[in-house]
């Protein structure tokens, strides 16, 4: 059994010949919620909306990435343009990316985005390449996908930052404003007492005309030369709390940009999770419609303990004939019998030895057998990626 991740009617698409990219409405759906939040920004968002006359004023960011998420699937003009935009947008690093003539080459591109932290581009252009094969395109999935999480811990830190930012501009503010006040106050006695000082010196020139006083003189430019150096040292001062000020603005301006960027992605991640959770949660009292047993025998690899009663749960519920479950305490030696067995391997990335994940795609490849990686070790992911293996069972 061949599991694709093209979601396409006829088999034609199902492998693009070699010369052409693939289009976003030939990607699996459970790509294209990862496709608009990461590789568009909510500004292209609305205007390629707008362009469609799909765009109401007063709809959340949200609301317009559910749309968008939903014209991605459609081969109409929504769907070309989507897709046109996309291409656009990225055309450099895809540019990159078509130099790439096998899977191995796309793969060392990605990695060196990914080390440059360059997603957005990288991730369309490795998606839509038609080198990349499916263990590809899991792999970046799941990457992209482990990067939302990271996201949305590090969310927490920036607000703690942002409010930190915030509290010292405000000061800063405060500091500049007081400086400024004593500026104007010194400037302002600084100019009486230089009126004052020329009323002297005038009085005193027209009194001595022929022989002024030296120590007077002496006394005057001295007074006037330690006011200006006062002047210039709080002119100084005043000029380094507002460059102070301006970094302070232009840093808090670009946290907020890219708090937005990150909670926008979050929010995305976490509806995209809602939807599956949904389908997952059991009702117990209630009696579910079993499917028919297209799946044959599911072997379930790593995952934490406590869990294999719900993961049987949630395998039966998909159309798993039988349930095996492999874990760390039992040893990698029973592991060749138990692939043997199974007609579908699965494993949690975030809860599986290294060993054992590599003995599972050795075995799979030498016994012909597919493997599904999975983001989690949550039943959720696993009820999602059998679903989605039973439907492919089926349409072929």
């Amino acid at each position: 059994m061949q599991i694709s991740i093209i979601d396409t009617p006829t088999p034609l698409r199902l492998r693009p010949e070699p010369s052409r990219r693939r289009h976003i409405w030939e990607l699996a759906s459970l790509f294209h919620c990862s496709i608009i939040g990461t590789c568009l920004s909510t500004n292209e968002l609305r205007r390629l909306l707008r362009k469609l006359g799909q765009d109401a004023p007063d709809a959340t960011d949200h609301t317009l990435h559910g749309l968008a998420v939903s014209l991605a699937g459609r081969h109409d003009q929504a769907g070309k343009l989507l897709n046109k935009a996309l291409d656009e947008r990225h055309r450099a690093v895809v540019r990159r990316f078509d130099a790439a003539t096998e899977a191995e080459g796309v793969r060392q591109l990605w990695r060196e985005a990914l080390e440059a932290g360059d997603i957005p581009g990288a991730y369309w252009a490795a998606l839509t390449h038609p080198a990349t094969d499916q263990p590809l395109i899991s792999e970046i999935f799941g990457e992209v996908h482990m990067l939302s999480h990271l996201v949305g811990a590090a969310n927490r830190a920036d607000i703690r930052r942002l409010a930190m930012q915030e509290r010292e501009i405000a000061a800063l503010r405060e500091t500049v404003a007081r400086q400024q006040a004593r500026l104007r106050d010194d400037l302002t006695e600084r100019d009486a007492r230089i009126r004052t000082l020329q009323e002297v010196v005038a009085q005193q020139s027209l009194q001595s005309v022929a022989q002024p006083c030296a120590a007077d003189r002496s006394e005057i430019d001295m007074l006037i030369a330690e006011l200006r150096r006062q002047l210039d040292r709080e002119v100084r001062r005043r000029e380094a709390l507002e460059h102070r000020l301006t970094e302070a603005e232009t840093t808090l301006q670009s946290e907020r940009a890219a708090r937005a960027e990150l909670q926008h992605k979050l929010q995305s991640t976490v509806h995209e999770l809602a939807i599956v959770e949904q389908e997952l949660t059991p009702h117990v009292d209630e009696k579910v419609a079993v499917p028919p047993a297209a799946l044959g025998t599911v072997l379930y690899v790593g995952g934490r303990s406590g869990q294999t009663a719900l993961l049987r749960h949630a395998a039966e519920r998909c159309g798993a004939a039988a349930f095996l479950h492999h874990d760390a305490e039992q040893g990698a030696s029973l592991l060749p019998g138990l692939v043997s067995r199974a007609d579908v391997i699965v494993f949690p990335v975030d809860c599986v030895s290294h060993d054992a994940a590599l003995a599972v795609k050795r075995l799979c490849r030498q016994l012909g057998r597919e493997f599904l990686p999975l983001r989690s070790s949550g039943a959720a992911s696993l009820m999602a990626a059998l679903r989605h293996a039973a439907a492919m069972t089926v349409s072929t």
